[in-house]
């Protein structure tokens, strides 16, 4: 599984703090997810953090 952070993102590093395996902060100042399937370890931080976005951008790619 992989995920995307889609546009509408306020930079708020919620998902960073929850998952940061899979979620950076990138050069914009917002989120951006690595471009790969989410290590086994962090497939439940990766599903809280998508579930955590208070503007739900985050999605399963």
């Amino acid at each position: 599984m992989k995920y995307v952070v889609n546009d509408g993102c306020i930079g708020c590093g919620l998902c960073e703090g929850t998952c940061p395996k899979v979620f950076s902060m990138g050069d914009e100042g917002v989120a951006v997810a690595i471009d790969a399937e989410v290590p086994e370890d962090a497939l439940e931080s990766a599903v809280e953090a998508k579930d955590s976005c208070p503007v739900g951008v985050i999605e399963e790619a």
